[in-house]
């Protein structure tokens, strides 16, 4: 197992345990709150901890038939992984603060230069691991 795949399963890891303890936050919000409600973000955190767990799965498998030296798998991986860690924890932070119900009301750095940097490392990063598993499992046969 190379280096990639056993950062990308204890990433998955991290998340799932993330979004459980997320979860108990959730709880804890959503039971002191006059309208029995989570705040906005803690609850998209707490998905989005979830999803990003099943995310890092899918790409430890396709990492598993990448073609691509060690430096070039950790590098795409890390991108991706980098910017859905990031992700959990600014959701996170807004949500523990209560302070918006919607993040992209005003444009600023997190919303315009953050997202940009999203988009290109993790589309980048995601397609660098596709391409390698289709061109050895797909294209390569």
């Amino acid at each position: 197992m190379t280096l990639a795949v056993k950062i990308s399963l204890a990433a998955s890891g991290f998340y799932l345990l993330t979004g459980m303890l997320i979860g108990v936050l959730k709880y804890q919000r959503t039971m002191t709150s006059e309208a029995h409600r989570a705040p906005v973000y803690v609850d998209i955190a707490h998905r989005a901890a979830f999803m990003y767990s099943f995310a890092a799965l899918v790409i430890a498998k396709l990492i598993e038939y990448s073609p691509y030296s060690e430096a070039v798998q950790i590098g795409a991986s890390g991108l991706v992984l980098v910017f859905f860690t990031l992700t959990i924890f600014g959701y996170l932070a807004h949500g523990i603060r209560d302070e918006t119900d919607n993040l992209f009301r005003e444009r600023n750095f997190t919303t315009t230069w953050y997202m940009y940097a999203l988009i290109a490392a993790e589309i980048g990063g995601f397609a660098v691991i596709l391409w390698g598993f289709l061109s050895t499992q797909v294209f390569g046969k």
